[in-house]
């Protein structure tokens, strides 16, 4: 498996497939993932003729279980970390949830300034701030993510499981096509990190005010969210996103969920590419 080691000693796993004179596409995992999540994107922009990278951040999947540094700041300098091994150039990132709110630190405060970013795909992204406040009315309660911790930490496994067979891809709706091996693989995921970068990483997700990073980028940036995300309301995410970002395209998909790169992947692949290349 490969590694980077970052500046305060993390080693931070990635996966890296393809020619590497192609141009990257660097895909940024939600909580409490890994990289695993973009399997399907990976070998679909892979037989595209692009190089794909994936990374699980700190404390997620395989990279290392530490202590410290589960916040937007530190997952961005990682993401810098291996970005800076393999050199990558013109490349496009791809965020999902908390991902999205990653890719949009990183561009704004590394890959922009340092001429490495084309362009940016947020989807059902958590920027620019989730948490309600007096200047983020439309926001969610800071009880919601209280009893995401409690259930954590309560019994983590259970909550997992509880996530991914309910909201996160839409399976309580009523008539929604259940897929139990989509179930089961978000809770390996989950249970392969680490309890504390999960917990911690709900203030990260939700009280991370990145409004700056948004105003800040310039490049093409992709907003895609479905409106019947129930984990980031889209109203207080894609649509505010695209209003922050000054070259922005906005894309809003009836119906789809939280998890719609997994259960509408061909349409979401299809866009995706379609924005890539125009």
């Amino acid at each position: 498996m490969a590694f980077v080691t970052t500046t305060d000693g993390v080693h931070i796993f990635y996966k890296d497939w393809g020619d590497k004179s192609a141009q990257p596409i660097v895909f940024h995992h939600g909580w409490p993932l890994s990289a695993d999540d973009w399997d399907n994107q990976m070998l679909f922009f892979l037989a595209q003729g692009y190089r794909v990278i994936a990374t699980d951040r700190r404390g997620h999947g395989r990279s290392d279980q530490v202590s410290e540094g589960h916040d937007m700041d530190h997952y961005a300098a990682d993401v810098n970390a291996v970005v800076e091994h393999l050199d990558l150039k013109n490349a496009i990132h791809v965020g999902h949830s908390t991902g999205g709110g990653q890719v949009a630190r990183y561009v704004a405060r590394y890959g922009q300034p340092q001429g490495r970013v084309a362009k940016a795909v947020l989807i059902s992204s958590v920027p620019p701030l989730m948490v309600k406040t007096d200047s983020n009315p439309g926001g969610t309660p800071i009880s919601v993510f209280d009893g995401f911790r409690k259930a954590l930490a309560a019994n983590r496994a259970q909550f997992y499981l509880d996530v991914a067979s309910g909201p996160f891809y839409g399976f309580n709706r009523e008539g929604a096509e259940v897929s139990q091996g989509t179930i089961q693989n978000w809770w390996r995921q989950g249970m392969i990190g680490g309890a504390l970068a999960q917990y911690e990483g709900i203030k990260a997700f939700s009280e991370t005010d990145q409004t700056d990073d948004l105003k800040a980028i310039t490049v093409p940036v992709l907003v895609m969210q479905g409106d019947d995300d129930q984990v980031v309301p889209y109203k207080n995410a894609a649509i505010l996103q695209d209003k922050l970002l000054s070259n922005s395209t906005l894309r809003i998909y009836p119906g789809y969920p939280h998890g719609m790169h997994t259960t509408h992947a061909d349409a979401i692949n299809a866009d995706i590419l379609k924005f890539i290349r125009s």
